[in-house]
């Protein structure tokens, strides 16, 4: 049994960084980029998205992203979030 029971880990990474402009998702300096961390699944890593996009709405340039972890680890999973 998994620690989260019969329940399947859909593994999410949340990170952000300074965009280099606001067309394209190019990070102005890959060393600052904020690894926020990993998540059993969306609804966590959801709220950690949130909870980081709104420290830096100031910042235009600044963008978080959500990585579905589980489809890189398993393209056939047929789960969507």
């Amino acid at each position: 049994m998994t620690e989260s029971g019969d329940k399947k880990q859909l593994l999410h990474l949340v990170f952000g960084g300074e965009l280099s402009n606001l067309e394209e998702v190019q990070f102005r300096d890959l060393s600052s980029l904020d690894i926020v961390g990993i998540f059993p699944d969306y609804a966590s890593a959801l709220l950690a998205w949130r909870a980081k996009a709104q420290q830096t709405v100031d910042n235009a340039h600044m963008r978080y992203f959500i990585v579905h972890m589980h489809r890189l680890l398993d393209p056939h999973d047929k789960a969507q979030k």
